[in-house]
């Protein structure tokens, strides 16, 4: 809306030329969503404290550890996630941008599933939220409805699947690219989910893929640098950067607030919504495989779960002392803040190898 409002206003005030730049408006969105999720964080968590009482109901068949520790934190904290993203996207970006509506559509789409699902646990007080079919279903056809408008409402041309390391080494799907689409957002919605489960965890990785995206966004929308790296131009895209600025800015806010020991859990409102926007994103930019190096702890954790259940499944053996793998290293003995730390580490590497992919052609 800022954008809206000032740049046309350029012609009488030459300052306000600024905001036309994208870089600009990335870092007043990013420093918008921290200090919102500086001012309103505590006032939500007081009130999810006093609307949950209890918290968020945690899992039996974890470690015993946090049932004794994490009982009682308040969960749905992804809303002011959400909140933080969206605002600042809304008042710095060029809203005519329709990837900028799109992504904002799956976001909030994503995020009003997991806003249910966190609902039902808290009211139920169990860890059984929407049925998984249910929840697949609705995700799948946000998936869909997003293919669907990059294809016919984006002026781009989408359908295809960029390869790295590779200058101009495209794979047509053509209707593959729906169900493709969802592998990407689905898949990356809950491999977010299935990560969140130690404070902090899950919204490091997430914030290194954000910002990895907002390079990865305003390259791909820039056809010089885009035409120098080799790398697909996508007329637009530019203006993600200053949605992965947003995204960047409230998940350093909301770590804030969700670093060990947490004062509140994202949920699956956030932790969806994340995963989807990133998915998104990827899906936007033609770097979905790169979002698979950047946001490699993301599928490290979902191959775990499904390793873990073939195995048991097939051989009746585990491969893993509990799934998702984060939680196989808390009952080896590892303390909570170095497995959280050493994976953020982990993906401070992958982010840097995804990164370093738009150069190596």
């Amino acid at each position: 809306m800022l954008y809206h409002l000032l740049y046309p206003m350029a012609d009488q005030f030459s300052a306000l030329n600024i905001f036309k730049y994208i870089t600009f408006r990335t870092i007043g969105a990013m420093l918008t969503a921290l200090i919102l999720s500086f001012v309103i964080g505590p006032w939500m968590i007081r009130t999810l404290q006093r609307l949950q009482k209890t918290g968020q109901p945690i899992r039996e068949d974890g470690p015993e550890r946090h049932i004794l520790e994490k009982t009682g934190t308040p969960t749905m904290g992804g809303t002011l996630i959400l909140l933080a993203l969206i605002v600042p996207t809304l008042l710095w970006a060029n809203l005519t941008n329709p990837f900028i509506l799109i992504i904002l559509a799956v976001t909030i789409g994503f995020g009003a599933i997991g806003f249910w699902d966190d609902m039902l646990k808290v009211v139920r007080r169990n860890t059984r939220g929407v049925p998984g079919k249910l929840r697949f279903a609705m995700q799948s056809a946000i998936a869909i409805g997003a293919a669907y408008a990059l294809q016919h409402y984006s002026g781009a041309s989408f359908g295809d699947l960029a390869l790295p390391l590779f200058k101009d080494a495209l794979i047509e799907l053509g209707w593959l690219f729906f169900p493709f689409s969802i592998l990407v957002i689905v898949g990356a919605g809950n491999a977010v989910n299935l990560t969140d489960g130690l404070d902090g965890l899950a919204i490091g990785p997430a914030m290194l893929s954000a910002a990895s995206f907002m390079i990865i966004a305003y390259l791909a929308g820039h056809y010089h640098f885009s035409t120098y790296l080799g790398i697909p131009f996508i007329a637009g895209a530019g203006e993600l950067s200053i949605f992965c600025g947003a995204m960047v800015g409230a998940a350093l806010g909301f770590l804030w607030f969700n670093t060990y020991p947490a004062q509140v859990f994202m949920g699956d409102v956030g932790s969806l919504s994340l995963g989807a926007a990133l998915g998104g994103v990827a899906l936007m930019t033609k770097h979905e495989i790169v979002l698979a190096i950047v946001g490699g702890v993301f599928v490290m954790e979902t191959l775990s779960v499904i390793i873990q259940v073939a195995s048991f499944k097939l051989v009746g053996k585990r491969v893993f002392r509990m799934a998702p793998i984060h939680h196989h290293f808390e009952l080896k003995g590892w303390p909570e803040p170095k497995v959280i730390v050493r994976f953020w580490i982990i993906s401070i590497i992958l982010a840097l190898i995804g990164l370093a992919t738009l150069k190596v052609r």
